[in-house]
């Protein structure tokens, strides 16, 4: 145990010590975490820049699999669960219950309640290097990050004499229609000359999810048009509560659709009719940034009988004032639960995670050119997108970025994690 924490000690020296600086800030890197192999590499683009080995959680407290952010960081905690154990250089992932942080017992295999235990020297470094935002992805095998081109990658922009497109390459137009405990590619876009204005100063970086439209994500929509016809649906924020509930069925029952307080497409199809509307578009593209919503906008997705599967891309040495931006990311293994695929439509599965899986997934995205313009002018060094099928809606909340739960059917890891870690 000790050679292993001088050797992770060395590769901090060798990737730090020498002079050698972070392209960024600590929001930049990615911090990937294997379960099979008990161990943590973090990533500045697709050069590792420092690792460990960690210990997850044991069987009955497994470590959920996904894509997730530090939301909070505290030098020193203690569970309010686990008999007031130490937590130090504690790097909170999800509100509900996971973290990064220190411990004197990171045995090679999984042995904790939930969280990433890590040795003790690492911990506090691996604490100094990064920031809140910076995304950690845990997986069974391990993955790496890689070059990344699509034609559906964002190219920056200025606002608003910058470049306006995301690429080079034409894509089909599209007409536009809008939590609280912790244990447990580059794309080749040709350059363009440099535009008349220039940003003030750096972007913070966005992060952007990709994902399929349900029935929960056209509810605004539907509560907008509910109260637009004198159905009281309440406050417009996409909640189906009472009231909500009350004028789906009496707009139901004056419309002669079969009782009940579903939004199913019978609904929405009839909502849409009503206001002379074409229906919603199957996808919607989301962006957050510092953990808040501040876009979205409809896409479309091609081939929607087949999953997208689950993908992570992120953003380098993004330059508004030439469009340049490099792209590095990777693919993930994703279940999605039948009742899931039968809501979605999802018929067929997605292709196996290789190193063209996240590009043939992007080049299945469609937008329209004002939400191509908005998603350039936004984008910021260290960027990222996820594209998956399913949104995570029960960890994805406030003051999150998007979480995406990979292995939604294994044993919730939060549900026996130290849920009081939030001490309110």
């Amino acid at each position: 145990m000790l050679k292993g924490r001088i050797l992770t000690i060395g590769v901090f020296i060798a990737a730090f010590g020498a002079g050698q600086a972070l392209a960024g800030d600590g929001q930049v890197l990615q911090i990937l975490v294997s379960r099979d192999l008990q161990s943590l590499k973090v990533y500045d683009g697709d050069k590792v820049v420092a690792s460990s080995n960690v210990s997850t959680g044991k069987a009955g407290h497994e470590t959920p699999t996904g894509i997730f952010s530090v939301l909070e960081k505290q030098k020193f905690h203690r569970s309010n669960k686990y008999s007031d154990a130490p937590m130090p250089w504690m790097q909170r992932i999800t509100w509900s219950g996971v973290a990064l942080h220190e411990s004197n017992s990171v045995p090679n295999h999984p042995a904790s309640h939930g969280c990433v235990r890590l040795p003790a020297a690492f911990a506090q470094e691996l604490y100094k290097m990064t920031e809140r935002g910076v995304h950690v992805i845990i997986t069974d095998a391990p993955v790496e990050p890689q070059r990344i081109r699509s034609a559906t990658l964002p190219r920056p922009a200025n606002s608003p004499a910058g470049p306006t497109f995301m690429t080079d390459v034409a894509m089909a137009p599209v007409s536009a229609t809008a939590v609280p405990g912790t244990e447990l590619a580059m794309n080749d876009a040709a350059t363009q000359s440099k535009p008349s204005l220039r940003p003030e100063k750096p972007r913070e970086p966005v992060y952007v999810l990709i994902t399929r439209a349900d029935h929960r994500s056209v509810m605004p929509d539907v509560q907008t048009l509910l109260n637009q016809f004198g159905y009281d649906a309440g406050t417009v924020d996409g909640a189906a509560g009472a009231q909500t509930n009350a004028a789906i069925a009496k707009f139901r029952k004056d419309n002669g659709l079969p009782d009940g307080t579903m939004a199913d497409d019978a609904l929405v199809a009839a909502l849409y009719a009503k206001a002379g509307r074409p229906l919603p578009q199957n996808g919607i593209m989301v962006i957050r940034r510092n953990f808040a919503e501040i876009y979205r906008a409809p896409v479309t997705l091609d081939n929607e009988p087949k999953a997208l599967g689950t993908h992570f891309i992120e953003a380098r040495n993004v330059d508004p004032r030439t469009g340049f931006a490099e792209w590095y990311g990777f693919s993930l293994s994703n279940r999605i639960a039948d009742a899931a695929k039968k809501r979605l439509g999802i018929t067929e599965d997605a292709d196996p995670a290789t190193a063209e899986s996240a590009s043939t997934a992007l080049d299945r995205v469609h937008m329209s050119d004002e939400a191509r313009q908005r998603l350039g002018e936004l984008l910021g060094e260290g960027s990222a997108i996820t594209l998956t099928d399913v949104e995570s809606l029960s960890e994805t909340g406030l003051g999150t970025n998007f979480i995406t739960l990979t292995d939604p059917m294994d044993k919730p890891a939060n549900k026996l994690a130290d849920k009081a870690l939030h001490k309110s």
